[in-house]
């Protein structure tokens, strides 16, 4: 971003070049951030974001859209040859409006759909019951892990066949392993479902060829454009050849619920930025990023348990490392995340496979290395950041959350207000910002 130099800027600017600075002089680790090229940033505050275009390409409600109709079908072009599909929608706003139009198009009320528990690494769009759309107004069943941490497919079978579900979901957000695709495609078949693939966190590792594809497999794959793929905050949604054996008329199903269903006018800015993402996608240098962020995730899950810290399944087979800290105390991943902050690396809290404490103060840690791999950070940082996130979690283990709720707020409130002034943490937060101020935010 340029620098406003009039000595009356808006306070805006301000806090956007603050949190521009603590990006660089900090580390981050959630799995869902990353950072995009100067050329997908530099669309979407182009002329673009002030031009309305409800509907599709050469089916406008406003005139004027013959740029935006090449940009949308270009973007549209370069993703179904990426990804090997015959139809691509670039409309959804994001991952859960996306997921809520397939779902939209693919089920009535009250029909039955499949996913993954949020407690066992799902996301709240796979049906996660009352709180979410799809959860309230379809009749969702969640199915779980297995005592390794994996996904029990024969618990997911066991639950198609016992359901008869019309929609089934294979999808994480906090899930260290490799999805069959191929187990999920023949339960799918067993009982007649439609399998919905929502590789959101894992894109840019199936692009690379790090992690296997869902096209062979899925009817419908839904992913977010940026996490991995490295493209703006958007979502696509793409149609297989096996999606429309099944349905002919998926496409324009699919169509119809993200607009005019769901959405008004879709965001010309992100598909152009979604369009430039795709092109940077198919270059070798793109493959190369996705082996080194597989790379950077063994290293770092390797070098955290050689510093002691438990693995939720001993490591990780993705982008993405779940910590368990339940030796530390159950609820123990809060305290982490705020330590670590002010530490100089930002992660999130984060349930764990059969989590003893709650959602709000959870046991566990999410990490991954998407962001740091993008930066150019390689497998000896890894060992560094390990060696950081033990020395925290050691110098704050004896902190442990009450049992009751209203002193759990409490004792949160004033462990906040005293660790960001700890000579400890600060002192680990001078020793990243050394090492993190080498790295530019964006690299190839």
């Amino acid at each position: 971003m340029k620098k406003n130099t009039n000595k009356n800027k808006d306070l805006i600017f301000n806090l956007i070049q603050k949190e521009e600075q603590r990006q660089k002089e900090m580390i981050g680790l959630i799995p869902s951030e990353n950072q995009s090229s100067d050329d997908v940033r530099s669309v979407l505050s182009s002329c673009l974001s002030s031009k309305y275009a409800e509907g599709y390409p050469k089916r406008r409600y406003y005139e004027g859209n013959q740029m935006i109709d090449e940009i949308e079908i270009e973007a549209q072009e370069r993703l179904k040859k990426l990804f090997d599909v015959p139809y691509v929608n670039v409309q959804p706003y994001s991952g859960s409006p996306a997921n809520s139009a397939v779902e939209f198009a693919l089920l009535e009320e009250g029909d039955t759909m499949m996913g993954l528990a949020l407690s066992s690494g799902g996301h709240l769009t796979h049906g996660h019951p009352k709180v979410t759309f799809s959860g309230r107004y379809f009749n969702p069943v969640q199915y779980g892990l297995d005592k390794n941490a994996r996904i029990d497919y024969e618990e997911v079978r066991q639950l198609a066949l016992k359901h008869k579900p019309k929609l089934i979901v294979a999808g994480t957000t906090a899930y260290p392993f490799t999805l069959d695709f191929k187990k999920f495609a023949e339960i799918a078949d067993e009982v007649g479902a439609y399998l919905l693939a929502d590789i959101s966190h894992i894109t840019g590792l199936v692009v690379a060829g790090e992690h296997p594809s869902p096209v062979p497999y899925a009817h419908v794959v839904m992913s977010t454009t940026h996490k991995t793929f490295r493209g703006p905050r958007g979502a696509m949604i793409l149609v297989t050849q096996r999606g429309l054996e099944k349905d002919a008329d998926l496409a324009d199903k699919i169509d119809k619920a993200v607009f005019p269903a769901l959405q008004g006018g879709p965001h010309n800015e992100t598909t152009a930025a979604i369009a430039i993402a795709a092109g940077e996608a198919m270059k070798p240098e793109f493959k190369a990023y996705g082996k080194q962020i597989r790379k950077n995730a063994d290293a770092l899950a390797a070098a955290l348990q050689q510093e002691g810290l438990k693995l939720v399944g001993d490591g990780t087979e993705n982008h993405l490392i779940l910590i368990d800290l339940t030796t530390f105390g159950d609820g123990f991943g809060t305290q982490v995340a705020f330590a670590m902050d002010v530490a100089g690396i930002y992660a999130n809290r984060n349930t764990i496979p059969n989590e003893p404490c709650s959602p709000f103060y959870p046991s566990g840690i999410r990490i991954g290395t998407p962001l740091v791999t993008t930066r150019g950070m390689k497998e000896a940082e890894m060992t560094k950041i390990a060696q950081w996130i033990a020395r925290v979690v050691d110098h704050i283990k004896g902190e442990q959350l009450p049992a009751e709720k209203t002193a759990r707020r409490l004792f949160l409130k004033e462990f906040k207000k005293r660790i960001v002034k700890d000579e400890v943490l600060l002192k680990i937060r001078a020793e990243v910002k050394e090492v993190a101020s080498k790295f530019p935010l964006f690299t190839w």
